[in-house]
């Protein structure tokens, strides 16, 4: 199974998304919490150069936000990519 992290905050509608859309696919992931772990907003942005959330990694490969993810859910292609 792929290893999965998601930035987010409790706050976020589409980290919420996101974390449900994973969650249906029965999938583990690790999420941080950004707004509760300090310093790990700077390092979200230090990795993508984007300060929103949710920011997905799948096998450490960036591939953006819920936005994203849902295009390569509707695709296919998400599920090859987590079973790797």
């Amino acid at each position: 199974m792929a290893k999965i992290t998601l930035y987010s905050a409790d706050w976020c509608p589409f980290c919420v998304r996101a974390k449900r859309l994973l969650e249906g696919k029965g999938v583990a992931f690790d999420e941080v919490n950004v707004d509760k772990q300090p310093g790990k907003r700077e390092e979200m942005v230090a990795k993508t150069g984007y300060k929103t959330i949710p920011m997905i990694f799948i096998n450490d490969k960036f591939i953006g936000g819920f936005s994203e993810l849902s295009a390569l859910e509707a695709k296919g292609e998400l599920d090859s990519m987590i079973k790797q």
